[in-house]
Formats: C-alpha cells, structure tokens, sequence
C-alpha cells in the first residue's frame, strides 16, 4: 500500500497569485507574510499586497529569513505572527521562507516554551494555521512537501521535521516569479530538484504513483535545466523547471530522500553551504555509489531521457545516466569543496561529525543499498581528493 499526499490545492499560471486571492480569502482575515529582504522589496511581494488588499485580508511582512532558516529566525517570526494577530501564514520566496513559513505554523501552536528542536525526528501531528506557499525559485519543492529544515544553533545540526499537517493548503506557481533568479541560484536549486528526483525514484518507499513524477521531472530537468542555466530569460525552460520542481517536491514528500540529502545537511549545517549547492556537490560521488544497489532503477532513468537505448544492458544504462547528471553538474559550474572557499583540513577533520550526523539522519537507510557511517566518510573523502 502507498500512502500519497499533495497540497489541498495548487494554481499554476501566470495568472496564479490574482486566482489564489479567493483561497485566501477562505483561510482568514490577517495574515503573516514570511520572507527574506530581498524578495520583500521585490515586485513579486507588490503583486501578493495588492491580492490580499483586494480581498480585504490585513497582512504583516516579516522579512528575517536572512539565509537557511534557524530557530532563532522561527522564534522571531513567531512574535510577529503573534504581534500581528495573524490567522494564517504565508511563505513567498526561496525554499528558505517556504520552510521557515511552515516552522512558525508549527511553533504558533505550541507551549510558550516548547522548543523546535523537540520535533527533530518525530512525527508531527497537530492542527496548525493555513499554510500558503509562493515559491520563487525552481528546486525546493517546499511547495509540495510536508517537510522543514530548521538549522540548531546551539548543535549546528540541520533538524528535519516531517508531519502531513505542514503540507501547504495552498501553492501558488507563477514560473514568471523565477525569471530574475541569477545563474548560480538557478544551478543550485535545479540541481536539487533533480537530486529530489533522482531520489525518490530510487528510494525504498518509491512507489507507481511516486514514479509517474519521478521520471516526469528528470526528464524535465535534464532537458531544460542546462538551457534556462545559459539563458535565465528563456520562458519554456523557466516554466518547464517550475513545473518541474513542483513534480519532484510530491516526489520526496510520498517517497522520501536517500544517500545524498542525508549527508548534504551536515555540509550546509557547518560550512554554511545552501542546501541545492551541498547536494550538488554529493550527487555524482553519492549516485556513483548507490547506483549498483539500484541498477535498474537507474537504467530506466537512462533510458527514459534517451541516453540508452532499450535493449541496452542495464548496467551500461544505468552508467550513461549517471555521467549524464555529472555533464550537467559540470555545465552548472558547481565548484568543488576547496573552490567553494572551505578549508580542505577543516572539512577532513569535521567528516567523522558530518557522517554520524548523515547517518542520524535517517535518509540513507532510504537508499537500496547498506549504508554505514564508513561509506559516508569514503564520499566526504572523495569530495576533497
């Protein structure tokens, strides 16, 4: 049996966020917009006012999502939630707002003195605030998912929490909102799209229902992902990612993650690398590994997006899949560890922290292949060989 959960509604258009206005409308009268500085002052935001004020819903913008969200910016944007006697919440932006937007719903709700970190590695189950998700970018697929990633400042850990109630009620997706991203971010969050993909395909929990968008979104990003990198203002790619990553976010949310998102959130927890970066970074080494657990399951992928031919021998597939995701990677321009700017000496002594910490985690044991602390250190390792 496959238990399969989406967003209670999803608009997708150029015409989305005015369409969205009488969803809105249903959730309350006052809302908390959650965002970074810069996103706020942008046209996007303009445009989310101005729906809001059509629909007579008092709202107040809290811009303190500065980078990957921590529980000190949950607990601030907790006091402007409650400051603002806001009904429901509202992330617009990065993957970063759309998880932060999600933690603040979590913690609205809660004991005064509850402390986030208490939900790290527990099922979630509560009644929470409407939830509305306007993702700016192409990647996180926050959109989607029941997930949040909250960074510990007292362990420097990246604490997933996970609870169907933190699924958004609604996603907005106007892929015209992704058109100014710089190239970099395009990189970095396609290739984490990709990375969700990839993934939940060769998860343990993959399912029929799973795969349908698994292999939709690979073949889509494969495709247009080096195209919108070369040309942010190419509207069929930039739609093409949107949609996409929409794809892959109810991928991870039904079918989970594996080998590389569980060691890519101890790189960004201590190197303060973003999260599509540090997946990035993994995804070749970390498929080169899992991939004969998975033969098939990567030959198809193969297959599907035309880099084998049908009756090809399933290893040979599975092997021009993978060299196909590092071509990629390589047009994406992701640096290395030591490009990156950290220190080589300073990542070596940290690998044996980062790989019980991947391990922890949870999302190996997704991979369909065993995994032990070891293997991760030998990938780290080949990350600065």
């Amino acid at each position: 049996m496959a238990l399969f959960a989406i967003p209670t509604h999803v608009v997708f258009g150029t015409e989305a966020l005015s369409q969205a206005g009488a969803y809105m409308k249903k959730f309350g009268n006052r809302a908390l917009v959650v965002t970074g500085p810069h996103v706020a002052r942008s046209p996007m935001v303009c445009e989310l006012k101005k729906a809001l004020e059509k629909e007579e819903i008092a709202y107040m913008v809290f811009d303190g999502i500065t980078g990957e969200p921590t529980d000190e910016m949950i607990r601030q944007g907790l006091e402007a939630y409650k400051k603002s006697h806001s009904r429901f919440i509202i992330g617009i932006g990065g993957g970063s707002p759309l998880d932060a937007a999600k933690a603040i719903a979590l913690m609205s709700v809660q004991e005064k003195d509850t402390e986030i970190a208490v939900f790290m590695g527990e099922p979630i189950y509560c009644q929470v605030p409407k939830i509305v998700a306007i993702p700016t970018t192409s990647g996180t697929g926050s959109e989607a998912t029941k997930f949040t990633v909250i960074t510990n400042t007292k362990t420097d850990v990246k604490m997933l929490l996970a609870g169907d109630c933190l699924i958004p009620d609604l996603a907005v997706i106007n892929y015209e909102y992704t058109m100014d991203m710089p190239k970099s971010v395009t990189a970095s969050t396609g290739l984490d799209a990709l990375t969700h993909a990839i993934e939940s395909y060769t998860s343990r929990k993959a399912s029929e229902l799973t795969d349908v968008y698994a292999i939709s979104a690979v073949k889509r990003i494969m495709r247009y992902l080096p195209i919108v990198y070369n040309n942010g203002n190419d509207g069929v790619a930039r739609e093409q990612m949107a949609l996409a990553a929409f794809e892959a976010g109810v991928c991870i949310n039904n079918a989970s993650v594996t080998l590389v998102h569980g060691m890519s959130r101890p790189i960004g927890a201590i190197f303060h690398v973003s999260h599509g970066t540090s997946n990035a970074m993994l995804l070749g080494e970390c498929l080169s590994f899992a991939m004969d657990g998975a033969c098939e399951r990567f030959a198809n992928l193969g297959r599907a997006c035309g880099y084998a031919e049908e009756g090809e021998d399933d290893m040979a597939a599975a092997e021009k899949f993978v060299a196909a995701v590092r071509e990629v990677i390589k047009t994406c321009e992701i640096p290395t560890i030591s490009e990156y700017g950290i220190d080589v000496k300073a990542f070596a002594k940290a690998i044996p922290k980062m790989a019980e910490d991947a391990m922890a985690s949870g999302s190996p044991g997704n991979t369909r292949k065993t995994i032990c602390k070891e293997d991760c250190e030998r990938i780290y390792h080949k990350l600065i060989s």
